[in-house]
């Protein structure tokens, strides 16, 4: 299955929120699920859609996305027409990282828009977690004739989409008016949430490129929003699941949420799987002293104690007497004897030495940087 399109991945979010999660690694990178980084999902969704031509625009620190992505062979990416590009986003410096698409960052990279002849481009942001299929959006949008299609989430409560914009449409699902965040404070009845998605014609993005280009960093749905009346944008929903991941709180809730079998269920395990990088690990081991309830455990573990209500990561070590509950311990990590950790997420290669108690709460988790040594 071929698409009409290519794909751009806003992977270059940054969060003070993540308390330390996204201190050298964009959101799109931080892992998640036991054995997946944020960006997968994104990622594989496109993929899964037929689109083959991938461009991934990058914050500063790209590393840990280099790292787990390598040529993108995971993803069937590594081909010889398409595949997957690394494109370098600009800095932001003081205007902050506070935008969804920013057309300076497609401007730097814009022969990459220039050198494909694929008639539409399907943009998303790298830090939401989603399985979706763009196919019927496509369709969508070519039956419309229209010039941008966004992917929008019905909802009968605000709940986790607060911070989203909201749309109004009329009967034909054309999109008469986009309600930014800022305005959303005074919006009683929750509209179609937009989830930060859309499909957009590639010559149209080539001309507001080239228009706007003088312009600081402009944001291309307020560009949308401006030219409401003079573009045909319509609306196309999906009933994915969709999560935004923005803060710790967001991050915590939305991991626990996978130890919910119609969850897992619901973005795992359907038609359409979610890719990740391939790690070859023996099977977890579990000694005679291991208790194990409503828990996520990746492969290469060795547990000897007691974990509940948690996920745990390729290649991490709990020894003898050790308690695990309701936290989140990332690959490489080695809980020594004894220890205890509640609420508590615990980043890559951290060290918890016998008998520390690391103790958080369901709305305030206990971070521990990569590394560290308790």
């Amino acid at each position: 299955m071929m698409s009409n399109a290519i794909g751009i991945i806003f992977a270059n979010s940054g969060s003070d929120s993540l308390q330390g999660l996204a201190l050298n690694r964009p959101i799109a990178a931080v892992p998640f699920g036991g054995r997946y980084r944020i960006l997968d999902f994104a990622l594989s969704s496109m993929v899964n859609s037929g689109i083959s031509t991938i461009g991934l625009v990058t914050p500063h620190q790209y590393r840990p996305l280099l790292d787990h992505l390598g040529a993108g062979k995971d993803w069937f990416l590594e081909r010889k027409n398409g595949g997957m590009f690394i494109l370098p986003g600009v800095m932001h410096g003081l205007e902050g990282d506070n935008h969804t698409f920013c057309i300076k960052d497609l401007q730097r990279n814009l022969e990459y828009l220039q050198k494909d002849f694929s008639e539409n481009v399907v943009i998303s942001n790298g830090n939401q977690i989603f399985n979706m299929n763009f196919t019927e959006s496509l369709e969508f949008h070519k039956e419309k004739q229209a010039d941008a299609t966004l992917i929008y989430k019905e909802c009968d409560h605000m709940g986790d989409l607060i911070h989203e914009r909201q749309l109004e449409m009329d009967d034909n699902q054309k999109v008469s008016h986009i309600m930014a965040q800022s305005s959303l404070e005074s919006v009683e009845t929750p509209h179609p949430h937009f989830v930060n998605m859309l499909i957009i014609r590639r010559e149209l993005l080539l001309n507001i490129i080239d228009k706007y280009r003088s312009i600081g960093c402009l944001d291309l749905m307020d560009i949308l929003t401006t030219n409401l009346q003079v573009l045909k944008i319509y609306g196309a929903p999906t009933d994915s699941i969709f999560w935004p991941i923005r803060t710790v709180k967001d991050y915590f809730h939305r991991s626990m949420d996978l130890l919910d079998c119609e969850v897992r269920e619901k973005l795992w395990l359907g038609e359409d799987r979610i890719h990740t990088k391939i790690v070859d690990n023996p099977p977890t081991r579990y000694t005679s002293q291991a208790k194990v309830s409503n828990s996520l455990i990746a492969s290469g573990c060795t547990i000897a104690g007691e974990v509940s209500n948690s996920i745990i990561f390729r290649g991490v070590v709990v020894e003898e007497g050790c308690r695990i509950r309701n936290s989140i311990i990332m690959p490489k990590c080695h809980i020594y004897a004894h220890a205890q950790t509640t609420y508590a997420i615990l980043d890559k290669f951290v060290k918890v030495n016998g008998e520390n108690v690391l103790k958080g709460s369901s709305n305030s988790p206990l971070v521990v940087f990569k590394s560290t040594v308790i």
